[in-house]
């Protein structure tokens, strides 16, 4: 049997868990906002206590209804926003950095990434993080749709060595990243952190998929969430309601065997050669 590990070690030695919340539309209907906050809030009783946001959900909503649901329990929140490209020189990422404070209702945060590479170079970015860090506004930083390209030019950059993290699009169906940016981080111990682990509830509906679940008496999401878990990385799954995150977290219960993962190696296959990031 293969299980989820316990937790997911940053470099610095601090241990994040392996199943956290995503929060990606989550605030963008005002109609929605109870049952999101109790899904939030239902996550932090479960032990789902990684929370992952940014600015650009909601151009701020997301971050906004975060605060809500975790105001009277920050402390247990490994909480994570996101700087948008646009806003990453070093006065623009201080400064987004603080709008995000001020929205979360919080003095710092956890980890704070850069959303995804765009022209501003990479030394102004770091430059600001390491400013935010002095001054206890954020306790790690990294990076998220970043590449081994990007991660190359990152960790060669004055500072750099620094990262945390690397947020990337994986899931059964986007395996591209096992060919070379996984082992690329793996030999650094930069751990990967995955959003949209069961595509957006999107996956294909495949045979191999069906039989595992029904064999474990689990639903396909259940499945293809502990497969990615079992990589060894973090995953940040959306749930706007409480059923939901209760299906979720049953995932780190799951074991899959050889067998299911022979089945689903078959259904989906890893990578033979180098595939560009996939984003969505």
């Amino acid at each position: 049997m293969t299980s989820t590990p316990d937790t997911v070690p940053l470099p610095s030695g601090e241990r994040i868990p392996p199943l956290g919340q995503g929060t990606w539309h989550i605030g963008d209907d005002p109609r929605r906002r109870a049952d999101e906050i109790a899904a939030l809030r239902h996550g932090l009783d479960l032990g789902m206590t990684l929370v992952d946001t940014a600015e650009m959900y909601g151009s701020g909503a997301s971050e906004e209804l975060v605060g809500e649901a975790i105001a009277d329990r920050r402390d247990e929140v490994f909480l994570v926003s996101k700087v948008l490209p646009g806003h990453a020189d070093r006065s623009g990422t201080i400064a987004a950095c603080e709008d995000s404070l001020r929205r979360l209702g919080t003095d710092r945060l956890d980890l704070y990434l850069l959303h995804w590479r765009g022209r501003i170079p990479l030394e102004e970015t770091l430059e600001a993080f390491a400013e935010l860090t002095d001054s206890g506004k954020i306790r790690h930083w990294g990076v998220s749709n970043f590449d081994v390209s990007d991660m190359t030019d990152l960790v060669s950059t004055p500072g750099g060595d620094g990262v945390a993290l690397d947020q990337v699009l994986y899931n059964l169906t986007r395996r591209g990243v096992e060919y070379d940016l996984m082992p690329w981080c793996h030999r650094r111990d930069i751990p990967l952190m995955a959003y949209s682990p069961i595509e957006q509830g999107r996956l294909p509906r495949s045979r191999a998929l069906g039989e595992v679940a029904r064999a474990h008496g689990a639903t396909p999401a259940q499945v293809a969430l502990a497969w990615v878990l079992r990589q060894g990385v973090a995953a940040i799954p959306k749930a706007g309601r409480v059923d939901h995150v209760e299906e979720n977290h049953a995932a780190l219960d799951l074991e899959l065997t050889p067998e299911d993962l022979d089945a689903l190696d078959r259904a989906f296959p890893p990578p033979t050669g180098p595939v560009p990031l996939e984003v969505l």
